[in-house]
């Protein structure tokens, strides 16, 4: 009978409904997870007769809730947001240290010429030539101390970067086994919602440490690849990145098909191009500016020793020793008094006769003499550190500024992937009704044409 067909097609669609109601209830807080639906549709009838309203309903298709517009947007944030939060603590704790009231490079430096000026009281006297090297040691230990958090955050952020790559790599292998389990699952008709959700988490997980691009393929596979279009991900192939330290400095390689890619880490976006970024443009050119403001002061310093005397016709010989060489034990002795130094050797005389201070006159002027730092250009030996402080709190504002403007970006693109993809329960429960109700209301069909049928029979027995 029609009444039956139709009603038992009814019930058959609205438990197929509840299940994927059900399914979307279990998984309503589950991270990634994508609501699914049914698509129902009307059969036609057979055209056997012409007064058949049709057989029924049928599901048309099982439907997963996505906008593919929207999970770009994610992923392009979270590259953002992996960029800027990876570098932020470098640049704060950089900046915290430079920026020290007591322990700055500008500290130092205005305490070795205030112990000059202050010797110039009484050039002769061993107390306050005394203070001036103590000052000048203080000094150096500051200049060491600051240089070395420099080398060790080049450390840190190598061994981060370095540290990023297994993860990473492990997830592109898993985004191309995903795509083979898609195509072969799908080619059999099941669903492969569940499959494209934690291919679309291991794309999202990749975003954050690295810029892709992601294009859907029309088989149900994902090709991910560098903003700058090197291919990571096509179909089952997958690429490899590595660290090639054959040319000294480590430069990230792609591995795809045999092909070797040199990239630019500077560039790639994500945690992995934040960092290098920061290593790059911002922490060796800082080191770089610490070390130049070390050597010019400490020549300009020494030379001007050199033009003095101790004593009649006896020069002065050099306070400071700049140190090119890193030693083994990795600990930089960038800035140093010279070993055994004494207050007898400071060339505060220009003639040598005792009392003197012409040269020690020339000592303080230094300090308002011009250095030049390939970051900054010329500047004044006193105003060097300052500039260069004041760079590095504008690179680290800039960098929380674009921090916070990913942040809120994040949050936005998340918003609106759930506001199509995430479950709404209240929807949900609204949707258990009306399919609980539609599945009854069909079983009641089939008992009314049960009720038909026996009472046909009755009328023939």
């Amino acid at each position: 009978m029609s009444i039956s067909y139709n009603a038992l097609s009814g019930a058959l669609a609205a438990q197929a409904a509840l299940n994927t109601v059900s399914q979307n209830i279990a998984n309503a807080q589950t991270k990634g997870y994508t609501r699914q639906g049914v698509l129902l549709q009307a059969s036609a009838g057979d055209g056997s007769s012409g007064m058949s309203p049709g057989n029924g309903v049928k599901i048309g298709s099982l439907l997963r809730f996505s906008d593919s517009y929207k999970s770009q947007q994610m992923w392009r944030a979270a590259s953002d947001l992996g960029q800027h939060t990876q570098t932020q603590p470098y640049l704060t704790q950089m900046e915290k240290v430079m920026s020290d009231g007591k322990s700055s490079l500008s500290y130092g430096i205005d305490t070795l010429f205030k112990a000059f000026n202050a010797a110039a009281v009484d050039p002769t006297s061993t107390p306050l030539r005394q203070q001036v090297i103590t000052a000048a040691d203080s000094m150096s230990q500051q200049f060491n101390s600051i240089y070395n958090v420099t080398s060790n955050q080049l450390i840190s952020v190598q061994q981060q970067r370095s540290a990023i790559l297994p993860g990473l790599n492990e997830s592109l292998a898993g985004i191309a086994a995903l795509n083979q389990q898609v195509i072969s699952i799908g080619n059999n008709g099941t669903n492969t919602s569940a499959l494209i959700d934690q291919r679309e988490q291991l794309i999202d997980k990749v975003a954050s440490q690295i810029g892709v691009e992601v294009l859907n393929n029309p088989d149900g596979t994902a090709s991910v690849s560098l903003k700058s279009g090197q291919p990571l991900v096509v179909a089952n192939l997958y690429g490899k990145l590595a660290f090639d330290n054959t040319g000294g400095a480590p430069q990230l390689a792609l591995t795809f098909a045999n092909t070797s890619f040199k990239l630019d880490d500077t560039r790639v976006g994500g945690q992995l191009g934040g960092l290098a970024d920061y290593q790059e443009n911002t922490l060796k050119p800082l080191q770089k500016s610490i070390s130049e403001i070390a050597e010019q002061m400490s020549g300009m310093i020494n030379t001007q020793l050199a033009a003095g005397f101790t004593s009649p016709g006896v020069p002065g010989t050099d306070l400071l020793k700049f140190n090119t060489a890193n030693p083994t034990d990795g600990t930089i002795q960038l800035l140093q008094v010279t070993s055994g130094f004494k207050t007898a050797d400071l060339a505060f005389s220009s003639d040598g006769l005792p009392g003197d201070s012409g040269n020690l006159q020339k000592l303080v002027a230094i300090k308002g003499q011009p250095i030049t730092l390939t970051s900054l250009g010329s500047v004044l030996l006193g105003d060097a550190d300052t500039q260069v402080v004041g760079k590095l709190g504008i690179d680290s504002q800039q960098n929380q500024a674009q921090l916070n403007t990913a942040t809120t970006v994040r949050q936005q693109s998340e918003d609106d992937w759930k506001s199509t993809s995430a479950v709404n329960t209240d929807e949900e429960a609204i949707n258990l009704v009306e399919f609980q109700n539609m599945y009854q209301a069909n079983m009641k069909v089939i008992a009314v044409a049960n009720t038909l049928f026996d009472a046909t029979i009755k009328m023939f027995g």
